[in-house]
């Protein structure tokens, strides 16, 4: 059986920057599962849901800008760096880049969280497109848009760490 600690250690940064969620599911009875990424998530996610509305948009605010000031400075989790690299988000014309930093500018200022989308799959295209569409919501349909990339994200990232199950 693992211990608290080696799952918090192994599945705290699932859920950006937010060790709490795995506290939890670890609490919940995720000592006992089987280390696949159905079951982890699960467990994972179940915490994610539960947790208070403030807790979440804490998780939503831990994100990062895509392609912005971490991502120039080189500080992003290794993970988001993977994950916005793989859509080619490090090599955007200067012009896509100032597009994206208005939409952040603008997305952060309406709605109080980064702008979040699972990217893999996506390229840069796809992306500035979804951000030209989402910033016209509303915002609780963002808030559970962003909540559910947020689950996607997750379940990307265990997928890459663990045999799906």
């Amino acid at each position: 059986m693992v211990t608290r600690d080696d799952f918090v250690t192994r599945f705290g940064g699932v859920f950006e920057h937010s060790p709490f969620i795995a506290e939890r599911a670890y609490d919940a009875g995720g000592a006992g599962l089987e280390l696949t990424a159905k079951a982890i998530h699960a467990v994972l996610s179940a915490q994610f849901r539960a947790a208070s509305e403030a807790e979440r948009l804490g998780v939503l605010r831990a994100h990062p800008d895509l392609a912005g000031k971490l991502a120039i400075a080189g500080e992003l989790t290794a993970d988001s760096r993977n994950e916005q690299a793989g859509a080619g988000l490090d090599r955007l014309t200067p012009e896509e880049h100032a597009r994206f930093t208005q939409l952040n500018g603008a997305y952060t200022q309406k709605f109080g969280f980064p702008f979040i989308i699972a990217v893999k799959g996506l390229n840069r295209h796809d992306i500035l497109s979804a951000f030209e569409t989402r910033i016209g919501n509303d915002a609780a349909q963002e808030f559970a848009t962003a909540t559910a990339q947020v689950e996607k994200i997750a379940w990307l990232r265990l997928s890459a760490m663990l045999p799906e199950g």
